[in-house]
């Protein structure tokens, strides 16, 4: 009986121990509904953390370590043209540098084949006769080298189309060519260094067609692309010497004094199907035009020409950089904020201003939230795209891969598309942050003037519903997910350091980009933190579009 007691009690406890551990097994947690960011109702008041934004702006304004990125990546990287080992050499020391500073997930992106690798080693040029000179010029990127110096008579083409050619068959060879009439060198008569007044900033409220402005572009680059394709097979059947090119010039005459640009190409060389055959130099417009003079004085004048360059591979792969702080709220931690901006540049300068800035700003943003110990609702990424400079060729093939494309019209997207909230972009330039162009998300407004209020005293103000079409924001407008760029002063960027040889560390100011990158820090923070996403505009689909805008028949009496 005892025995049995015994048994009976002992099976009674097992039961009941079983049941307390059935009982405080978790039950499985529901994966979390997916959001339809095309439905959230959005509020009308924000909720916003003011004590971080004190937290933010103390780290990024009295703490900042943004000129350390920005030394490191401008002096001991240098110009990072696309496919170049330059450009590999700063993938790889953003992703180390962004799992340094605290950041997971930090990895290079393949997005596809670029094209020619190619790497300038030295460039020279000087005037021999009738007098000796040294000529400012560097190589135009993707040109071959010289075999060493060549020295050859100067003379000077004038060639708008096929018909021109004749004129200048079985002259050219073993000549160096200079391509083009002098231009215009205005005076230097206005700043070359500005920003933004209170009316310069009203003025964006003016609606500008963009979709216009971008034909007209593409009209204009397709013509300049096949007028420099046409010349540069002709100076390569003709067996020119070598060529140089005159530097384009910049807002209120900056191109001049020795700044030249270097983002001129006789067609589009990086591909090896298209590779410019005959040495190319970009001249500084001084040097330029003391050959060009003379040449049309009749004066015999000779130069002498070394580029030393290599080509490194025909089908080099680009990279993105892409690195995460991740979410912690269980709901949201699988949505996305980005910010970011593009690696790659020209190669006259160190690629400082274009686009080192943007990638300088958007590191100390994500090393502030870091440094604070921010843990955001929704993860914030990082992703700093190569290719730009050609058509932004990194963002397009990371949308592509990631959330979707529009094939034969129609726009097919996957289920990464609903998570991204927005992406926030930074290229033109170091200028401090004025405000945002909306890219047309008039739903966007609200929200930005109120997170905009607590930091008017750093002089950002402006909202503009005008859509800019010039970088890695619009491949995520092209599919439908909020894209934005932050307007800029803009200082000397248009007038002297874009894409030019004074696109270098001393253009960027230290005051702007602590600035940016504490108003970056505040912007993504607070993306990641509210309970909807970003509101978004209506999904692109030119199909319907053109459906919509058909006339409508029958509408006469």
């Amino acid at each position: 009986m005892a025995k049995r007691f015994c048994r009976l009690l002992a099976a009674v406890t097992l039961c009941g121990v079983l049941s307390l551990v059935s009982a405080e097994k978790p039950k499985p947690v529901d994966p979390p509904a997916p959001v339809d960011p095309y439905r959230e109702v959005q509020p009308l008041k924000e909720s916003l953390d003011l004590n971080m934004y004190q937290r933010i702006r103390n780290e990024g304004l009295n703490h900042s370590h943004v000129m350390e990125f920005a030394s490191a990546l401008a002096d001991g990287i240098g110009s990072r043209l696309t496919g170049s080992p330059n450009l590999m050499r700063a993938n790889e020391w953003t992703r180390d540098t962004l799992r340094k500073i605290g950041l997971e997930n930090a990895h290079l992106e393949d997005w596809g084949e670029f094209g020619m690798g190619w790497q300038q080693l030295n460039t020279w040029a000087r005037l021999v006769t009738p007098d000796t000179a040294v000529l400012i010029v560097q190589a135009a990127p993707w040109s071959p080298a010289t075999p060493g110096p060549i020295t050859a008579d100067v003379v000077a083409v004038n060639i708008e189309s096929y018909k021109d050619l004749a004129q200048y068959r079985s002259k050219l060879a073993g000549k160096i060519v200079l391509d083009g009439p002098m231009r215009a060198v205005p005076p230097v008569d206005k700043a070359l260094f500005a920003r933004y007044t209170d009316e310069g900033l009203r003025d964006l409220e003016t609606p500008v067609n963009a979709a216009e402005e971008e034909e007209q572009l593409n009209a204009l680059l397709s013509r300049i692309f096949k007028r420099n394709e046409m010349v540069a097979q002709f100076f390569a059947d003709e067996k020119v010497a070598a060529v140089i090119e005159q530097s384009r010039d910049g807002n209120n005459g900056g191109a001049s004094g020795g700044t030249f640009y270097d983002d001129r190409f006789t067609s589009m060389g990086w591909s090896a199907d298209h590779r410019v055959k005959v040495p190319v130099v970009m001249a500084a417009i001084e040097s330029y035009g003391r050959l060009y003079r003379q040449t049309q004085a009749q004066v015999p004048v000779r130069a002498q020409i070394d580029v030393e360059a290599k080509f490194t591979g025909d089908h080099e792969h680009g990279y993105n950089t892409i690195a995460e702080i991740p979410g912690t709220d269980p709901k949201l931690k699988d949505q996305v904020v980005m910010l970011g901006g593009h690696l790659d540049s020209w190669i006259a300068g160190t690629g400082a201003t274009d686009n080192g800035a943007g990638v300088v700003v958007a590191m100390e943003a994500v090393r502030i939230l870091k440094a604070l110990g921010v843990k955001p609702r929704r993860t914030i990424r990082i992703a700093l795209w190569s290719g730009e400079e050609q058509g932004d060729l990194g963002s397009r093939g990371y949308v592509k891969q990631h959330f979707g494309s529009a094939s034969s019209g129609k726009l097919a997207v996957t289920p990464e598309h609903k998570l991204v909230s927005a992406y926030f972009n930074l290229d033109d330039g170091g200028g401090r942050i004025r405000g945002v162009f909306l890219q047309g998300d008039a739903a966007a407004a609200p929200i930005f003037e109120q997170w905009m209020a607590p930091l008017k005293d750093l002089g950002m103000t402006a909202l503009s519903m005008n859509q800019t079409l010039n970088s890695d924001h619009v491949s995520f407008n092209a599919v439908g997910i909020p894209g934005f760029q932050f307007i800029q002063d803009e200082l000397d960027y248009r007038s002297r350091s874009w894409h030019t040889n004074q696109d270098v560390y001393e253009r960027l100011q230290a005051a702007d980009l602590k600035q940016i990158a504490t108003i970056e820090a505040i912007f993504a923070f607070n993306a990641s933190m509210r309970d909807q996403m970003l509101p978004r505009k209506p999904m692109p689909d030119p199909q319907e579009e053109q459906k919509r805008n058909r006339p409508i028949e029958g509408i006469f009496p």
